[in-house]
């Protein structure tokens, strides 16, 4: 079987091949506090939050998992983190209200 071509869009992942930009309809207010908690001590060191993340805000040091600096920017509260975490080690809470991303609809 061959795999048929995106007809159009911009990405092929998402939405039947719309010429929507997905990030044009985002907004991020970042939070006051941290919303993602890693236990050093429970985490393995498998990469599964590494190799998950969309924005790639994950990164191995000495075997264990740790965010990038200014995460709170950059995430885009898919959870796909605390989802991949096998060893529960990752914790994710949405940040408070008023903060964190906004999506607008077209």
């Amino acid at each position: 079987m061959v795999s048929e071509k995106p007809r159009s869009g911009k990405d092929a992942r998402g939405g039947g091949g719309s010429d929507i930009d997905r990030f044009a309809l985002t907004e991020v207010v970042p939070s006051p506090r941290d919303f993602i908690f890693v236990d050093a001590e429970r985490c393995t060191g498998c990469g599964n939050c590494v190799a998950i993340c969309p924005m790639d805000l994950w990164r191995m040091r000495g075997g264990r998992a740790e965010l990038a600096e200014g995460y709170r920017e950059n995430c885009m509260e898919c959870g796909s983190c605390y989802i991949a975490c096998e060893a529960g080690a990752v914790d994710f809470t949405y940040p408070p209200g008023g903060t964190g991303v906004s999506y607008r609809y077209a």
